[in-house]
């Protein structure tokens, strides 16, 4: 009997074609709810993941012959990782696929918005010609502070070496990665030297709601926040009290804490709005993450880590 895996969200048709090349009977279901997957998988060997479904204790229980569970991309704050692997079952994510498209995205967002490119273009498609109004500040020469040094900081700070600029990184969990002009620093350091910071953080108890008021008023350069990791990492009406007091000169998001905007409440709609106005910030749907090569390479990466086929 074919060992059986539930693909449970969007997947490049490479990982179902190479499962099922390898014997496994896979079943692709990226709209799958909670509750039905739950209800199927009494039997299933191995779990693929994106940004969906939460594994909980339940789920795992519920699952006797589970083996593995891979995540296409990083983060695995979805699932009860200590619980899973109690039970003998692999947990693997694939933050090597996507941590360059990650990198470019927050670049771009970067100087998209010191370049005020968001503002000129619109303005161009209205006929409106504005030089000295929408004159840009250069990236070369500034500091850049990265909160978390891990897949996606560090391939974002090889990105901006050639722009000549310092990097300031923290990480709690790592050290001894200086290099040049990677510099390791402390939270403090980079609160107050950095005239960018970047948060490339996982989702723990720790970062939710990572950036405070209290930060942003030890930020003495009143830099740029970057927020490609997790939504709830940043809770919007803080960052809008920040941007409000002055605190902060900017914002680049590509995620939000909710991002299921038909759910939202009139003061979320509000509070979305009124961000979406500000000429100094950026907003995309979580996309950062989701290039075409990424979409590919995270496949590859999960295949290559469970030892399904190394490619």
């Amino acid at each position: 009997m074919k060992e059986k895996v539930i693909i449970t969200g969007n997947a490049h048709p490479i990982l179902q074609k190479t499962l099922t090349e390898k014997g496994f009977e896979v079943s692709y279901q990226p709209q799958i709810s909670y509750e039905e997957l739950y209800s199927r998988v009494n039997d299933v060997t191995g779990l693929v993941l994106t940004t969906r479904i939460t594994v909980d204790k339940n789920l795992i229980d519920a699952a006797p012959a589970l083996k593995w569970i891979g995540r296409l991309g990083s983060g695995m704050e979805l699932v009860d990782v200590p619980y899973a692997q109690s039970k003998g079952i692999v947990c693997v994510s694939s933050p090597e696929g996507n941590r360059n498209a990650v990198a470019e995205h927050s670049l771009g967002l970067l100087l998209m918005l010191l370049n005020k490119m968001n503002i000129a273009t619109t303005e161009v498609r209205e006929l409106i010609w504005k030089r000295e109004e929408n004159r840009g500040t250069e990236l070369s020469g500034k500091t850049v502070g990265i909160i978390g040094f891990g897949n996606t900081g560090g391939a974002f700070a090889k990105l901006l070496e050639a722009f000549g600029v310092t990097v300031l990184a923290y990480d709690k969990f790592k050290m001894d990665f200086a290099r040049g002009y990677i510099k390791e620093a402390s939270l403090e350091q980079v609160c107050k030297y950095a005239d960018v910071i970047s948060f490339n953080v996982p989702l723990t108890a720790d970062t939710k709601g990572m950036l405070t008021l209290e930060l942003m008023q030890t930020m003495q350069q009143k830099p740029i926040i970057i927020n490609a990791s997790r939504g709830k990492v940043i809770h919007l009406p803080v960052l809008t009290e920040g941007l409000k007091q002055g605190l902060i000169s900017g914002a680049c998001l590509d995620v939000l804490e909710n991002e299921k905007l038909n759910t939202y409440t009139a003061e979320e709609k509000e509070q979305l709005q009124w961000l979406l106005n500000q000429p100094n910030v950026i907003i995309t749907p979580h996309i950062a993450g989701y290039s075409h090569e990424a979409f590919l390479r995270m496949a590859t990466v999960l295949l290559k880590k469970l030892g399904i086929k190394e490619i």
